[in-house]
């Protein structure tokens, strides 16, 4: 399993120089857009983030095809992390439920994307992503975002836990957490109701894990302002690309973190 660990800021825990130089191109999949950056060995963005809008009703195919066309731009890179918002299997798509299409149930995006850009190429969640990027590695910590839908993963001491569709569980009155706080909830309520919403769906998530803390990314997180409970505080979006850099770290002796 994916851990992370407060050791990745020790010497011991740092990659070793050959690793450092290693680039990997982060790609961000969205209901609405798509974006994708170049990382250094350490996470680091070294450019700045392209992004064009997700194409409607986006087969698999015009995906690959969509992103080829969107990093072709971009300087080198030696691999590749996907993010992509859905329940993703050892690079199989299970669940696409933003994207439109059934199309996607059983497609393997990571051979797909190898395929067009001559990468080795690893996929996960989005929110898993966001997540690696965002968590101390300390106790149960959640992590949720709030865009096109609602992404969520889970997190105790580091190690990211089995990944459940919190988005499509019910939530109040009858929908679920995507449809009470997604896009299009909040264009509905406005952003007064929406917040409400998000207030008692915090509460509702404390609840059922008890987190140590809960972590708030994804477009619409700019619309929380002040006034969080001290343990829930909102991330960059720009992580769910950063944290992508996890899924390239491997464990080795005398290393409990991952490069």
């Amino acid at each position: 399993m994916l851990k992370r660990t407060r050791a990745k800021a020790t010497k011991a825990a740092r990659p070793s120089a050959p690793a450092r130089e290693l680039k990997t191109l982060a790609i961000d999949i969205g209901g609405t857009g798509l974006k994708a950056s170049v990382l250094d060995g350490e996470g680091v963005m070294l450019t700045e983030r392209v992004r064009v809008a997700t194409p409607p009703e986006c087969p698999p195919e015009l995906m690959v095809e969509t992103l080829a066309q969107l990093v072709a731009p971009l300087p080198e890179y030696h691999r590749v992390s996907v993010g992509f918002p859905g329940v993703v299997r050892r690079g199989i798509i299970i669940t696409a439920h933003n994207l439109g299409t059934e199309a996607w149930r059983g497609f393997a995006l990571d051979r797909a994307l190898s395929a067009k850009l001559g990468k080795p190429v690893r996929v996960l969640n989005d929110a898993d992503i966001q997540g690696l990027g965002a968590i101390k590695g300390e106790g149960v910590e959640v992590v949720i975002t709030l865009g096109t839908g609602l992404g969520s993963s889970i997190f105790e001491d580091g190690r990211l836990s089995t990944h459940l569709e919190l988005a499509h569980h019910p939530f109040r009155k009858g929908d679920t957490y995507e449809e009470q706080l997604g896009n299009a909830a909040l264009e509905s309520v406005g952003k007064r109701r929406w917040k409400k919403r998000v207030a008692l769906a915090l509460e509702t998530l404390r609840a059922l894990t008890t987190f140590d803390h809960l972590h708030i990314g994804g477009g619409n997180a700019r619309h929380l302002g002040e006034g969080l409970p001290p343990d829930v505080s909102t991330v960059s979006n720009d992580l769910g690309m950063r944290g992508g850099i996890w899924l390239w770290r491997e464990r080795s002796p005398g290393n409990t973190d991952i490069f």
